[in-house]
Order: C-alpha cells, then sequence, then structure tokens
C-alpha cells in the first residue's frame, strides 16, 4: 500500500492548523513548510508552528527568504502564489497533496476558488500530475473553520494570527478582528 502524503503550508493560525489536523485525521502522513518572508509576525508564528508540530507529531522543512519591505497590514499581492510555489521550488513538495488553508469570505483574490482551481491546474503541470493542490476550506466560512478547530480539542494558546507581530495579539488588524469574532 502507498502511503498517502500531504504537505501543508503552515503559518501557526487556525486555518493552516485545522487543515493539517483534518488531513491528518483522514490517514494522511503529513508534513509541513513554514515560510519565512520577512512578515511583521514571523517570531510569533514560529513560536507558533514549532507548538503545533509538537502537537501534531508532524515535521516541518522553514524556508527562508527575503520579499519587499511590507509596511502595511493586510493584503499582500501574490502571497499564497509565493508560498504555493516556495514550497514546490525550495522545500522540493513534488508528489503527493500541497494543501493550504484558506476559507471563503474574505475579499482577496488569492483565497478565491477560482485562484485555487487555476493554482491547482498550474501545479499538476509543473510536477507531471504528481502533485495536488488542495485547499479543504475553500468553501467554508471562517466560523465553520473556527467550530472544525474547536473540536480538535488544540488549544487556542497554541496558534498565532496577528499581522503586526505584535504579543499580545494588537487586536487591530484585520486577522485580529477576524479571530475576536470567535
Amino acid at each position: 500500500m502507498t502511503e498517502k502524503k500531504a504537505t501543508v503550508l503552515l503559518s501557526g493560525g487556525i486555518d493552516s492548523v485545522s487543515c493539517a489536523h483534518l488531513l491528518k485525521k483522514k490517514g494522511f502522513s503529513v508534513s509541513a513548510v513554514f515560510v519565512d518572508y520577512g512578515q511583521a509576525s514571523l517570531h510569533q508564528e514560529c513560536i507558533a508552528v514549532e507548538k503545533i508540530k509538537d502537537e501534531l507529531e508532524i515535521e516541518v522543512k522553514y524556508i527562508v527568504t527575503t520579499a519587499p519591505k511590507m509596511d502595511d497590514h493586510g493584503e499582500i499581492i501574490g502571497r499564497n502564489a509565493f508560498l504555493i510555489f516556495s514550497a514546490i521550488f525550495s522545500a522540493e513538495v513534488h508528489s503527493g497533496l500541497l494543501a493550504i488553508g484558506i476559507h471563503s469570505g474574505t475579499p482577496y483574490y488569492d483565497c478565491s476558488k477560482n485562484f485555487i482551481t487555476q493554482m491547482e491546474n498550474i501545479v499538476s503541470e509543473y510536477c507531471n500530475g504528481r502533485l495536488s493542490l488542495i485547499a479543504p476550506f475553500v468553501d467554508w466560512d471562517k466560523s465553520s473553520v473556527y467550530q472544525y478547530f474547536r473540536e480538535t480539542g488544540i488549544p487556542i494558546e497554541m496558534t498565532y494570527s496577528c499581522e503586526s507581530g505584535a504579543f499580545p495579539p494588537c487586536k487591530q488588524c484585520a486577522s485580529c478582528i477576524d479571530r475576536s469574532m470567535f
């Protein structure tokens, strides 16, 4: 029997942690990729990823790259495409599943079903059909992902979602506001 492999783009937030948990629950051998692209939240995300990797008993490959200086919080144009291609190029993820924990209900193109459909085709072509991109929550809203997360039993304190990188979180950025609704 061939092992079912899945690699999750793991940021340490509720969505990516839920994605990794879901795939483990479905019987996949799960590993993760974390990308340091100079984000303001890097330090706190790394702390969360370390906790989550131990909690879920998964291996994490870390990629360090540089990006233009980011002054504003919120949308970083091309971010999810960059993360996907970083996993393929730098982490050499070339087979199995590559999963990203995006959900519906955001105004960002790279969190849309159309984006995932187009990227699925590109990823499959690049990897000769050996790698499939999936977004298990692309049709779920944030409250559904959060409900699933609560059912995992993973303490929310292990996760981190603040665009400013503040500790404690700033409670003002879009991620903090999104998280405070639950």
